[in-house]
């Protein structure tokens, strides 16, 4: 069983014992404290956790310090989950990707249901209705989230666009996915985590507490996480999700050839791939572009980044419960940024000589 992967974790503390090179925790240390970073940071190379430290307050000025052991809402990070379980079952020949979303979910009674495939969700290509533009809340938020409203029938209603014609981000694409998921497996999308994914991540509203978000000291709205689903209703700690992107890049999840489809990115579409992005980037102190399976999640006063460099056998995962307004990763090609110093520092200085 997945969950009870044999992944040996080698913690020696914050400097656990490495190959000779310049990796220095401090300087990690001294780029999140010059930004006031509120929030916890894991870096992992091979099996081994080689940085794991949590900083700032949970509530600003609290004294209420963040702790490494935290379960934090994964957000969209949940898409690149249901994508991984998805090739499972096209590896398994169970599912095509260009099959039609209604061969394996007949309920999907939507004016396209025609023409949608798993491939056009996976890759936000749908055309269906988009829930940021339903009514707003007082809070902002869109209505969709309330969790007044049918999420599916909402999702099933008319099309924005033609399926194919343009790529448009839209939770609605993974909402369909995780029902398809459960029509086609006979499984909850609570059962398929439970048994294919390794750690203990849950889906809303199961999972106990989870760290709250913050908006320049200002309190989060309530929030009815559940209501992301399939799109984002995953938490989990930081080491839950390092467990699920070390058994994807040793191959546990999946063979080399799904997981080649799983990571590549298309240009024409801003390198989105399937549920992540994947992309060369250049790092200041590399000397050599590195190619990086990226995936941003963000629900309220809570953001989180994901960062996979597989020809360095690295992970990078970061989550702030400071709001996108507040704190900024910033976006890592832009080669400039806390997510781009952060992933410079973790990748570009080692030497196994």
């Amino acid at each position: 069983m997945i969950r009870r992967l044999g992944i040996v974790l080698s913690l020696l503390g914050l400097c656990a014992a490495q190959p000779a090179s310049a990796f220095d925790p401090a300087r990690i240390e001294r780029l999140a404290e010059r930004v006031s970073f509120a929030g916890a940071i894991l870096i992992a190379r091979g099996d081994t956790i080689i940085y794991e430290r949590a900083f700032g307050d949970v509530t600003p000025g609290s004294g209420h310090a963040h702790r490494r052991d935290a379960r934090w809402r994964w957000a969209s990070i949940t898409k690149q989950i249901l994508a991984t379980i998805t090739m499972q079952e096209v590896e398994a020949g169970r599912i095509d990707l260009d099959g039609l979303v209604r061969t394996y979910w007949p309920g999907f009674e939507q004016e396209n249901g025609e023409r949608i495939t798993v491939r056009h969700l996976l890759r936000h290509l749908s055309g269906l209705p988009d829930p940021e533009e339903t009514g707003r809340l007082p809070s902002g938020l869109p209505s969709f989230y309330s969790g007044d409203m049918a999420t599916e029938d909402y999702c099933m209603q008319a099309s924005r666009a033609a399926p194919g014609a343009a790529y448009r981000y839209n939770n609605c694409d993974y909402i369909i996915l995780g029902r398809m998921l459960e029509a086609a497996t006979g499984q909850t999308l609570d059962a398929l985590i439970a048994e294919r994914i390794p750690g203990d991540p849950l889906l809303f509203p199961h999972g106990g507490e989870t760290v709250p978000g913050f908006h320049f000291g200002t309190a989060e709205p309530e929030i009815v996480f559940a209501t992301y689903g399939g799109a984002g209703g995953m938490n989990g700690t930081l080491r839950d999700l390092w467990l699920f992107d070390r058994a994807l890049m040793r191959g546990e999840l999946l063979g080399e050839i799904a997981r080649e489809t799983l990571w590549t990115g298309d240009p024409a579409h801003g390198y989105h791939a399937l549920g992540q992005w994947v992309l060369p980037v250049r790092l200041a102190g590399c000397a050599e572009p590195v190619r990086l399976v990226e995936r941003h999640g963000a629900i309220g006063g809570v953001q989180g980044r994901n960062f996979i460099v597989p020809d360095a056998d690295i992970a990078v995962i970061a989550f702030t419960n400071r709001s996108e307004g507040e704190f900024a990763f910033g976006q890592v090609w832009r080669g400039a940024g806390f997510a781009h110093d952060l992933l410079a520092e973790a990748v570009c200085h080692w030497s196994d000589e």
